[in-house]
């Protein structure tokens, strides 16, 4: 079995910086499994905000997060970032790490992504 823990989640101000984080244990995994961020707003539906492919020579952002956040990964930790800067009060969400089953390429649709994880809250505001 397969588990995924963020972590990173909290309070800032607006155009503050936050790294999230995506801890990967049991089955080691990730070096042969594209990863992704996705958020859901209060109300709203969970949508896509970054990926990066398995390989790790691939990403894909949202437009909203373009050229503001950064998706990395370092698969001898296996553990997945999200570097996020300049941030809104309309990036307030809970955050969740997701991945695919193996060899899958970036994708923007939640139904890509075989694994989950809990979620962690972000909050812009002042």
């Amino acid at each position: 079995q397969v588990q995924l823990v963020e972590s990173g989640g909290g309070l800032v101000q607006p155009g503050g910086s936050l790294r999230l984080s995506c801890a990967a244990s049991g089955r080691t995994f990730i070096t042969r499994n594209t990863m992704g961020w996705f958020r859901q707003a209060p109300g709203k539906e969970r949508e896509f905000v970054a990926a990066i492919r398995w390989s790790g020579d691939s990403t894909l952002y949202a437009d909203s997060v373009k050229g503001r956040f950064t998706i990395s990964r370092d698969n001898a930790e296996n553990t997945m970032y999200l570097q996020m800067s300049s941030l809104k009060p309309e990036d307030t969400a809970v955050y969740y790490c997701a991945a695919t089953s193996m060899y899958r390429d970036t994708s923007y649709s939640v139904n890509a992504y075989a694994y989950w994880g809990q979620g962690t809250q972000v909050t812009v505001s002042s």
